[in-house]
């Protein structure tokens, strides 16, 4: 049987509440991921950029500026983006949906139930536990099953819904077009999908459909249609961890590679000064 977790809190860039596996357990978790993680990624669409090997945060983010020089032609036509955002993603993950879908991949019963039990296992903690709901994100595994829920998901979009310009990154996810109507008929189907097929639902207050122009904020950057600036929040963030590390040059090095993926030589010549 899995164990218990220990519990702590981090506020990096928002609060948190981690769960942290016995190591015994997170050696199966290890063992786990490295058996299925081949299998799956090879389900995954292309544009799913969170916790993959060779993809991640900037990949996305490129991958978003590609896309908008496309959809504005080069900056010739308005680019609309509908931005999205899963309300309380990870607290959220129904565990007998996740089931469901595992079982469409995966006939051992053993294994079934081993996942079973890991997944099950967050239960005793949860304040979702009486829905049956909610992984926890000190898992390795977690970061994979969530990949797994959306991909149902991700598969709707490209498949069903013929969205050429989608980009997810965990609970966040972007459609470009050049036509506003269209992403506004997009939203109640977006919406429908997730509430029926897989318990979620968008967040109200992180819903927009706006133009490039305007600025787009993902993934810690505000997007324009030729450049992108820090988010002012991450800007923050950024000084207050250098002032705590006193001039630190691994934190400093860490930094400068951030805004050197973006319009950030001004505040990477001001950090010095901190």
């Amino acid at each position: 049987m899995h164990g218990g977790y220990s519990a702590f809190r981090i506020s990096d860039p928002k609060p948190r509440d981690i769960h942290k596996a016995r190591v015994r357990d997170r050696l199966v978790h290890h063992a786990i991921y490295r058996i299925l993680y081949p299998y799956f990624d090879r389900k995954f669409i292309y544009d799913s950029y969170s916790c993959r090997i060779g993809k991640g945060t900037q990949w996305a983010i490129d991958r978003f500026h590609d896309f908008s020089r496309k959809v504005s032609v080069n900056n010739t036509r308005t680019c609309w983006v509908l931005k999205c955002d899963i309300r309380k993603f990870f607290a959220s993950i129904d565990h007998d949906i996740l089931r469901d879908i595992l079982r469409k991949h995966i006939t051992d019963s053993e294994a079934l139930d081993l996942l079973g039990n890991i997944i099950e296992s967050f239960d005793s903690i949860s304040a979702m536990a009486e829905m049956r709901k909610g992984l926890p994100l000190g898992n390795l595994t977690s970061q994979l099953l969530v990949n797994v829920y959306m991909n149902e998901f991700d598969h709707f979009m490209k498949r069903e819904l013929k969205t050429k310009y989608y980009i997810r990154y965990a609970d966040d996810f972007v459609i470009l077009s050049e036509d506003k109507k269209y992403l506004e008929e997009l939203l109640p189907k977006i919406s429908e999908f997730l509430e029926i097929k897989l318990k979620l639902s968008l967040h109200p207050d992180k819903v927009f459909i706006k133009t490039l122009a305007s600025g787009i904020d993902f993934l810690g950057w505000v997007h324009f249609p030729r450049h992108r600036v820090l988010r002012t929040a991450t800007k923050r963030r950024m000084l207050e961890n250098i002032r705590k590390c006193e001039g630190d040059k691994s934190v400093l090095n860490s930094y400068r590679g951030l805004l050197s993926h973006g319009n950030g030589w001004k505040l990477a010549k001001n950090i010095e000064k901190v």
